[in-house]
């Protein structure tokens, strides 16, 4: 295991906050992700909290907001909305459902759970996209769903993969947890479910939510039905995500962040940096019931603000550092999907061959790469093994995740890009000189 590294591939406190250098401290160290919630929204949370609310309106407000087709499900996360799919499709155990090899642990988990088998579809690195070889390879007679997610912040083109579906009568669900542009895109007319997510880390956050566009109305009705017999998110529950959430804001700010630098230097403290997990996921992992709940009133409340405020400029912005960035790397490593038609870098990730020494130098210069530690290469069946996603699984094991946001000046993602780029020569540097020592 790397020094400073947990066993997940996660930088412990020290190494967030500090160089690994005991001379060197670094106050000032760029998180991968930002909150997307402002003060004056989790002040409204918290109101809402302590205020009583029509839940069955302001559920009919934020769908009709989202969609005035009558089409949209509000849900308590994707997970859930995903979860509560295939439970109203009652698909007979051991049927398959294709998804992006490239997959949320959680999402797969949701398929078992059900009694379905999870079967990859490998990607593009271009696109980040299944591609269409991969997709005719990975369909049975036993396929009933097909799975698509748009990585990273990259909106695929999905007329083929339709095309394949349709012509195979799969039921084509659209995963946008990492899409969402506001209300110009919600979902592809062609798709027949489009998941979009209001999770922690996502543009738009409520700290919790979803949405999803069910296009076939009596499929939507018979989920509508069910969920109204989940119980319903407490208050209380999405109260004290709120206060987490804001202690967690303050935790990150970068004054903050220099005073716990000083801490860790001088207590020497060992323990694991449980920031990025706890910004990360509404329902637990645990089990499925811990997924089927209502949304609360307060959570609606917060959700139908974040999207009747939401403005495209700072997604302009984002888009605007990213491209820079793009730019400033100048094609010294590999940046996935970056060949796609749109991207709006939810993330901006690139491939090392040697990625803990690109976390080292990264950290070591303050910017705060990161692992997708909540994401698999989704395992084929036991008895098809040939659909083993090769693309997917190494990429994921050269996977690092570089802080990229519109509040980054244009300095600093130039410094970072340099940093990566020695990063990247030294090691080149170093496995020729083991070469040639072997040699």
């Amino acid at each position: 295991m790397v020094k400073g590294l947990s066993n997940h591939g996660t930088p412990s406190l020290p190494v967030l906050l500090s160089s690994g250098k005991s001379s060197a401290i670094y106050p000032k160290m760029w998180a991968p992700l930002r909150l997307h919630i402002s003060w004056s929204d989790l002040a409204f949370g918290i109101l809402h909290c302590f205020l009583p609310g029509d839940r069955a309106n302001l559920q009919h407000q934020v769908e009709e907001f989202w969609s005035s087709e009558g089409d949209a499900l509000a849900c308590f996360s994707v997970r859930s909305g995903f979860d509560l799919l295939l439970q109203t499709l009652a698909l007979p155990p051991g049927s398959e459902v294709l998804m992006s090899a490239l997959n949320v642990k959680a999402m797969t988990r949701v398929v078992k759970r059900n009694g379905l088998v999870p079967v990859p579809v490998d990607l593009n690195l271009d696109s980040m996209g299944p591609t269409v070889e991969s997709l005719t390879r990975a369909i049975s007679p036993a396929t009933r769903v097909l799975v698509v997610a748009h990585l990273f912040g990259t909106r695929l083109p999905l007329d083929p993969l339709l095309e394949i579906a349709k012509r195979h009568n799969l039921l084509f669900v659209e995963d946008c947890a990492q899409a969402f542009v506001g209300q110009g895109y919600t979902g592809h007319p062609s798709a027949d479910v489009s998941m979009f997510s209001f999770g922690p880390i996502k543009f738009a956050t409520a700290l919790g939510g979803a949405l999803l566009c069910v296009r076939n109305a009596q499929l939507l009705q018979h989920m509508r039905q069910r969920q109204a017999l989940y119980p319903v998110q407490t208050k209380r529950s999405y109260l004290l995500r709120l206060l987490k959430f804001a202690g967690l804001k303050v935790v990150v700010s970068r004054l903050v962040f220099a005073v716990l630098s000083k801490i860790a230097r001088l207590l020497k403290w060992e323990y694991e940096d449980a920031i990025s997990d706890a910004a990360r996921g509404v329902a637990r992992l645990g089990s499925a019931k811990q997924l089927r709940y209502q949304p609360s009133a307060s959570l609606l409340a917060v959700l139908l603000r974040r999207l009747r405020r939401w403005q495209s400029s700072d997604l302009d912005a984002r888009i605007h550092a990213g491209a820079m960035l793009v730019r400033y790397l100048d094609n010294v490593v590999v940046c996935p999907g970056m060949h796609n038609p749109m991207h709006r870098y939810w993330v901006f990730p690139i491939l090392a061959d040697d990625p803990p020494a690109i976390h080292a130098a990264l950290r070591q210069a303050g910017f705060y790469s990161a692992s997708l530690t909540r994401s698999e290469t989704v395992a084929p069946p036991e008895d098809r093994p040939d659909l083993d996603a090769v693309v997917a699984k190494q990429a994921l094991s050269k996977l690092v995740v570089l802080p990229c946001y519109q509040s980054m000046p244009p300095a600093e993602l130039q410094r970072q890009a340099e940093v990566v780029k020695e990063a990247v020569e030294a090691s080149r540097r170093a496995h020729a000189a083991e070469g040639c020592d072997r040699a």
